[in-house]
């Protein structure tokens, strides 16, 4: 990761800044504010319980010298690459304001801070604009957590501001920050760059996660390497088969592959559990292929992809255009079930299989699923439905009535184990090689796959669950 500006290092001799700010802050307690509530809808229970009540949201643009500060806090900052007296005034602007929609602002800021003393001076900022304390030792994702969770509304002129922010530290997002059907709040940056390279080029090294195009593929029976409890990911189309290991999409989480005649394009979120297929061809007349790629941001810890040759960005999870010329022709990917399973039991159940190389896996095998997320999701998602632990496996998809429904998956396991039928409206659930697909009345692919809950449920609110 080489991202520039003056946030990558720790920033020194802010000692007296942060006396400065917080003195005038303190000062500001007894400054008068107008606040107005703005009318939303009640926030859950569980999030009151959580993350307390939210604090008052003014209306209305900023003042113009609340537009003043936000400049030089945040858009002069970075593209002069330093900090000064006029940021530190700034930021004392900004917290005497009481305006909680700046603290996005401020989150988009800390994402970029790994210097004590300025998360120091961004936390008691955030502190003030929220009323809540925020010097713990994660403050980034505790802001963030509470803006998601209580649905603070951004700033007006948000996303012009953290383009500035985004693009003058990180090079490569110019394309991506832009306009379309994408809540901008919910973008932060997962600490690596974005994968730019060209259509079947991928064999070349990137300092990012790199995606593999047309990736080599081998016999079961040559797959060798392989245990037979190592996680897959199996997919079949038009009656060809393929296993892609979890070791390997955990390194690479993209995939642009062909199979059954049929294009592919295959992201894995890590670190939300989940592999998901979209089909990248019979596309509406005038789309050509996209190619997909990660950009190394995320959403409520779900990666963003994008497509090489537009740089329209999708939504990952529903497979819908959000950006770009894509969007604008409103294309939305349709999906191929993936089951997830062990090499063992898909092998048996397909042994025509083919399965990528271990070369692949670049020599990695990181296990995230059960070492860095085993305790659960490592970037803010604010808010997660109760009903279900955070990271318990779900089977989602999606009714022909257009209803999202999310089935337990050691329950619905067991219960098709013991030779009970799981239907809810057009969706049955069969075993498939030791994991589970759904299948519409007729027997064909409704296109499902395995997901944290966390995830399932923040990206389909309106989710049924079983068993409910």
């Amino acid at each position: 990761m080489h991202a520039k500006g003056p946030f990558m290092a720790s920033v020194t001799s802010l000692q007296s800044r942060i006396f400065l700010i917080t003195s005038l802050v303190m000062l500001s307690l007894f400054w008068p504010h107008t606040l107005r509530a703005q009318n939303a809808a009640p926030l859950p229970d569980y999030v009151i319980e959580k993350f307390g009540k939210p604090p008052a949201i003014p209306q209305g643009p900023l003042s113009q010298d609340l537009q003043s500060a936000v400049q030089v806090a945040f858009v002069d900052l970075v593209s002069q690459g330093g900090w000064g007296n006029e940021q530190t005034l700034a930021l004392v602007e900004i917290a005497a304001s009481k305006d909680p929609r700046i603290a996005w602002l401020i989150s988009d800021l800390m994402r970029f801070s790994n210097g004590p003393q300025m998360n120091q001076l961004l936390a008691g900022v955030a502190s003030e604009l929220l009323g809540k304390n925020f010097q713990s030792q994660n403050p980034w994702g505790a802001v963030t957590d509470h803006l998601i969770a209580w649905r603070v509304p951004a700033p007006p002129e948000y996303l012009k501001v953290k383009r500035a922010i985004f693009t003058g530290i990180v090079p490569g997002w110019d394309r991506i920050f832009v306009e379309g059907d994408i809540d901008w709040r919910l973008v932060s940056w997962g600490g690596v760059l974005i994968d730019d390279r060209a259509y079947d080029t991928t064999d070349e090294p990137c300092n990012c996660i790199p995606a593999a195009d047309n990736p080599e593929v081998s016999s079961a029976e040559d797959a060798t390497w392989l245990k037979d409890d190592d996680i897959v990911f199996g997919i079949g189309v038009e009656g060809a088969y393929r296993a892609y290991p979890r070791r390997i999409m955990e390194v690479r989480e993209m995939v642009n592959d062909t199979l059954g005649g049929r294009h592919l394009g295959i992201p894995y979120c890590t670190l939300c559990g989940s592999a998901q297929a979209y089909y990248t061809d019979q596309l509406p007349d005038g789309i050509e292929r996209p190619v997909l790629r990660t950009s190394g941001l995320l959403i409520r810890s779900n990666k963003v992809m994008y497509d090489i040759n537009t740089y329209s960005v999708f939504d990952t999870f529903l497979g819908n255009a959000v950006t770009g010329p894509l969007a604008e022709k409103k294309l939305k990917l349709k999906q191929a079930s993936v089951v997830t399973t062990d090499w063992g039991t898909w092998k048996q159940a397909h042994p025509e299989t083919t399965v990528l190389v271990e070369s692949l896996a670049l020599g990695r095998d990181p296990d995230f699923r059960n070492g860095r997320d085993a305790d659960g999701p490592i970037f803010p998602v604010g808010d997660v439905d109760p009903r279900l632990p955070v990271h318990e496996d779900v089977i989602g998809v999606v009714t022909a009535s257009g209803k999202p429904v999310a089935f337990q998956r050691s329950m619905a396991v067991l219960a098709l184990k013991d030779g009970n039928e799981i239907v809810f409206e057009n969706i049955r659930l069969e075993l498939n090689a030791g994991g589970i697909q759904a299948v519409d009345v007729d027997g064909s692919d409704l296109g499902s796959h395995q997901a944290f809950w966390f995830a399932w449920s923040q990206f389909h609110p309106q989710t049924a669950l079983w068993p409910g």
